[in-house]
């Protein structure tokens, strides 16, 4: 960033928002001192909430975007990874309701060859971030000093650590202000959010789930295939090679929603290569998993096409590859797998059945209803100092669309107290409905963003 002494004597903050309230444009100069005012305190956090609304407004064309994530990414440090012989790779998702597909895809791209050193914060919201659902591991340490971090990823090729206070700190502060004033489902911000911290954290291919639904921020595939456009764009102007997959995020992902029962999901599948135990309810975890790590195979050079690329993921799976990898990086970052190995990581104290109550066919369940459930249980936080409960949460045992009889067991409640486990088990059981006719099922993956920005359908790849 620029020196602040200069810039103060040229720019107003006052006229910049009103500019931007009126639907103007921001100059990178004049975005480099609203950022560094905010840092350094020059710039009150008022005119900085001031702003933010002006950009949910009136929005930000690209070259302010541009701009705006040129600039989050100059006010810290960036990782260098130079020094990692092979490709280095990273895989952000958009957020979702049982979102775990990290603890699978990375370990399978891993296992094929990829270096990948991923940073992950404590999430807000109803359901936990990676960072979380890892720190459901006794003993697991997101703290790695760079040193490290490096040399992990050097020795097995993974690694996933909490983000480093130094990278992106004018994106931190955004965000928080952002949290507090109902700016952040902002196209333009949550691009320049994402991409600033990915570019920051110096790999060198990045493979974005985008995803649109009631569990995620994009309502629709129209507006989730904007944002990847944009963040595709973002990533290639900075020199990485970027390509988006857009999913469905209208119902939970897999069977488990909650930190600890998504890292036994998780696990439960790289040791079996299969869906977990024998039924389909991670079947679409399992598949967008394996998609997510033959894309980042392809994009990083490792396979010849996308259809390699998966069949190499899919190996991986089966031959138990992914498996050894997850609990080499468990390890190495000091995790006790034992639990995990023996199937006993989940240890909530109540667990009640969600029954049937009558026969007919399973409707998908709503991921934001789900959500709030899981919420409620103590999965997530509404604040960052709020504490995590990581065992308790929501396990599906029927899939969408499937045939059940009356008293069948759809799911189950993990809980703390025998009393938010029966409001839940009550509150879940609403929700959950029971059709005469199959149901409509959407499709996962929607499609795909290429690095040039093309838009291509699923049906075609």
């Amino acid at each position: 960033m620029a020196d602040n002494s200069f810039l103060n004597s040229r720019f107003s903050m006052y006229d910049l928002i009103a500019r931007k309230r009126d639907g103007g444009c921001l100059q990178t100069e004049e975005i480099s001192f609203w950022l560094r005012g905010m840092l350094d305190g020059s710039v009150p956090d008022y005119q900085t909430a001031a702003m933010l609304m002006a950009i949910f407004w009136r929005g930000l064309n690209e070259a302010e975007t541009f701009a705006l994530t040129e600039e989050i990414v100059a006010s810290g440090e960036q990782l260098d990874l130079s020094g990692i012989e092979g490709v280095t790779a990273d895989k952000h998702s958009t957020g979702g309701v049982g979102d775990k597909t990290t603890l699978i895809a990375m370990p399978l791209a891993a296992a094929c060859g990829l270096k990948i050193a991923k940073m992950s914060g404590r999430s807000l919201g109803k359901t936990g971030g990676t960072a979380d659902k890892l720190a459901a591991v006794p003993g697991f340490k997101l703290d790695l000093t760079e040193a490290e971090l490096l040399a992990q990823v050097a020795d097995i090729g993974l690694a996933v650590v909490a983000q480093n206070k130094n990278l992106t700190p004018a994106d931190k502060r955004l965000y928080a202000l952002r949290d507090m004033t109902a700016t952040v489902d902002s196209l333009p911000l949550i691009a320049a959010s994402v991409m600033s911290k990915k570019i920051a954290a110096g790999a060198g291919v990045i493979v974005l789930d985008v995803k649109y639904g009631s569990g995620a921020f994009m309502p629709d595939a129209a507006s989730a295939v904007e944002l990847a456009r944009l963040m595709v764009k973002l990533g290639r102007s900075a020199g990485r090679r970027v390509t988006a997959v857009i999913s469905a995020m209208a119902s939970p992902l897999g069977a488990a929603v909650g930190n600890a029962l998504e890292v036994a999901e998780a696990a439960e599948i790289l040791q079996s290569g299969q869906a977990v135990r024998g039924n389909e309810v991670s079947a679409d975890l399992r598949r967008l998993s394996v998609v997510l790590a033959g894309e980042l195979l392809y994009l990083g050079g490792l396979a010849a096409d996308r259809a390699t690329g998966w069949q190499q993921a899919e190996v991986a799976l089966a031959n138990g590859l992914g498996w050894q990898r997850l609990l080499q990086f468990l390890q190495a970052q000091g995790g006790d797998v034992s639990a995990l190995q023996a199937g006993q990581l989940v240890q909530a104290e109540f667990v009640l059945p969600v029954l049937a109550a009558s026969s007919g066919y399973l409707a998908a369940a709503d991921a934001a209803r789900v959500a709030e459930i899981v919420q409620f249980l103590g999965a997530g936080r509404e604040r960052l100092e709020d504490e995590i409960d990581y065992q308790v949460g929501v396990r599906f045992k029927q899939p969408a669309g499937a045939w059940v009889e009356a008293g069948d067991v759809l799911a189950e409640i993990y809980a703390s107290s025998l009393l938010r486990a029966e409001t839940a088990a009550r509150d879940l059981q609403g929700i959950l409905s029971v059709l005469p006719e199959p149901p409509q099922i959407e499709p996962l993956i929607w499609g795909l963003v290429d690095e040039q920005g093309q838009v291509l359908p699923w049906a075609e790849l």
